[in-house]
């Protein structure tokens, strides 16, 4: 089968309508299958996203110290602004900056919990009105609408509607990003697989810069499609349906100033290893045969598929701790010499 050279569209309403429901399904299933993006239409989050839009220019204009004090080294849980250049993927700077958010309301930490579990806690806000109100109501609604898709996902794999239910987690996180025009040589964000947990999903501004990673490794663009949301899977996704399903490489390379927010839907943290090999063999076993199921681009290493981990939560805490090796030095200083000098099996 020819690979892609397009992202595929998929109209939600018609996943809603009855009459255009099968049809649109099929069309669904092969863009999980044998792209593992799609541009999601008609999808219902159209206000929020656009006032959260309207409000991104002046959230990053405000004063350095502003930012800086809900900056992510004051929280263990990954939450908070990151400076421009204070994130690496791939051992290598990103030139952006960002906020990143959770799912309010998390259980509070105690050292009788596992460590990983200081992962899921409370946000931190920047001081500019509305800004946490408007985060709490884009989180709630793309809670929402990924639990609907994820419905639909279970249907065009031949699964039960509610089969990934039970490996949704309590925190998802949000991000409002800006990436500046980027000196020659940067990366805005680097080649990489999501990796906190089901499936993003992403509003872009009109500018442009997703690239998403073919097999035959060409880039192929993603542009903006005016209200849209770009919709990927992620690497806790491809370990729950046993590598059938599997996330695309991608990258954000930046020539001007772009403005993007992802919804990254959570996975269990407490999923062990070995209940996620059963579960993985049983969904396998449902899921149709594809000729071009196996993966798709050039892999970035995955630690979710690692035997090092024995749970999502652990597997995670260390893709945080090297993203972010200054929160990691601070919060998890022997997490963060061991994870760094690992190499992942």
């Amino acid at each position: 089968m020819a690979d892609f050279s397009s992202i595929p569209i998929i109209d939600f309403g018609r996943l809603q309508d009855p009459s255009t429901r099968e049809e649109t399904l099929v069309q669904l299933r092969e863009a999980i299958f044998l792209v593992g993006f799609l541009y999601l239409t008609n999808h219902g989050m159209e206000a929020v996203i656009q006032k959260a839009h309207a409000t991104l220019p002046d959230l990053f204009a405000l004063p350095p110290e502003v930012k800086e004090k809900c900056n992510m080294i004051h929280s263990p849980s990954f939450v908070g602004y990151t400076r421009l250049g204070a994130e690496t993927t791939a051992k290598q700077t990103d030139w952006r900056e960002q906020f990143d958010f959770g799912t309010p309301g998390m259980k509070q930490w105690t050292p009788n919990d596992p460590i990983w579990q200081r992962l899921e806690g409370d946000s931190q806000y920047p001081d500019y009105p509305g800004t946490r109100e408007l985060v709490e109501e884009y989180i709630a609604e793309s809670a929402k609408l990924s639990k609907i898709f994820m419905r639909y996902v279970a249907e065009c794999l031949s699964l039960p509607p509610t089969t990934f239910e039970a490996f949704k987690g309590n925190m998802d996180r949000l991000k409002f990003i800006k990436y500046p025009q980027s000196p020659p040589g940067s990366q805005g964000v680097g080649p990489h697989k999501d990796s906190s947990g089901l499936f993003t999903f992403l509003s872009q501004d009109d500018t442009g810069g997703l690239q998403v990673l073919n097999k035959k490794g060409e880039w192929i663009d993603a542009p903006p499609i005016e209200g849209s949301l770009v919709v990927n899977i992620q690497q806790g996704f491809e370990a729950i349906t046993g590598g059938v399903c599997t996330a695309t490489t991608h990258r954000a390379p930046t020539s001007k100033t772009r403005y993007s927010i992802p919804f990254f839907l959570g996975v269990r943290m407490d999923l062990m290893l070995a209940q996620l090999k059963e579960s993985a063999a049983h969904i396998v076993q449902r899921i149709p045969a594809s000729d071009d199921r196996k993966k798709r681009a050039v892999d970035v290493p995955s630690e979710f598929l690692s035997p090092l981990y024995s749970c999502f939560g652990e597997a995670y805490l260390r893709n945080r701790i090297l993203s972010h090796p200054d929160v990691g030095q601070k919060w998890y200083p022997e997490l963060y010499e061991k994870y760094s000098k690992q190499v992942l099996t």
